[in-house]
């Protein structure tokens, strides 16, 4: 079978189903416990998300919230979660890639990188050498992480932010859209600006 289940109907899930066509599923079909949706990028929605349990096939996490993300694949941890990468993508050959994560146009990712399960590297992103990237990360559109940062799990890097070379950024953490990240980041929190600063 050549089915791929999305679950989460969003926006999210509309470029995770154009790219799960371009690696070769031709059955997809969404989940969302929003039933008033009932087609997403001119797919069918079947109902809720625990109606998994009842269809064959993968099954993607498309929802944006790292905790809801985690606790689905959890939830379903018996299920296969295939790697989705955009045929636009640059992506060197010994990077090692978890289960459920999506890479999306444009990004590039550089010999040495290391990425969790359900990961988000999303358009036109930047990962260069020996970046260690945690479960359920998001890089955000045009987010670069210079050589050998490692971020811990559920951290989102918000768009357009630039984490200098040989950072160490904790899990749980937010990093603003553009900010600059120059120093070791300890405690969880959001952090905003140039050079970013935790928000109080």
């Amino acid at each position: 079978m050549n089915r791929l289940i999305i679950i989460g109907a969003s926006g999210h899930g509309k470029v995770v189903a154009d790219i799960a066509k371009k690696n070769g599923y031709k059955d997809i079909v969404f989940l969302d416990n929003d039933l008033s949706i009932k087609e997403c990028a001119g797919f069918p929605v079947l109902g809720a998300d625990a109606m998994v349990a009842a269809l064959d096939g993968d099954v993607f996490i498309a929802i944006g919230n790292a905790e809801v993300r985690k606790k689905l694949m959890e939830r379903n941890i018996e299920r296969n979660f295939p790697v989705l990468i955009h045929p636009n993508a640059v992506v060197a050959d010994d990077v090692e890639i978890g289960c459920g994560t999506v890479i999306m146009a444009g990004t590039v990712i550089n010999p040495g990188v290391r990425i969790g399960s359900g990961v988000i590297i999303n358009t036109s992103s930047s990962v260069d050498h020996d970046c260690l990237i945690g479960d359920y990360c998001h890089i955000s559109v045009g987010a670069r992480l210079c050589g050998t940062v490692k971020v811990e799990d559920s951290t989102w890097i918000g768009a357009g932010a630039t984490v200098s070379n040989n950072i160490n950024i904790c899990g749980d953490c937010t990093i603003g859209v553009g900010a600059v990240i120059i120093k070791d980041i300890y405690e969880m929190g959001t952090y905003i600006g140039i050079p970013a600063r935790m928000k109080k």
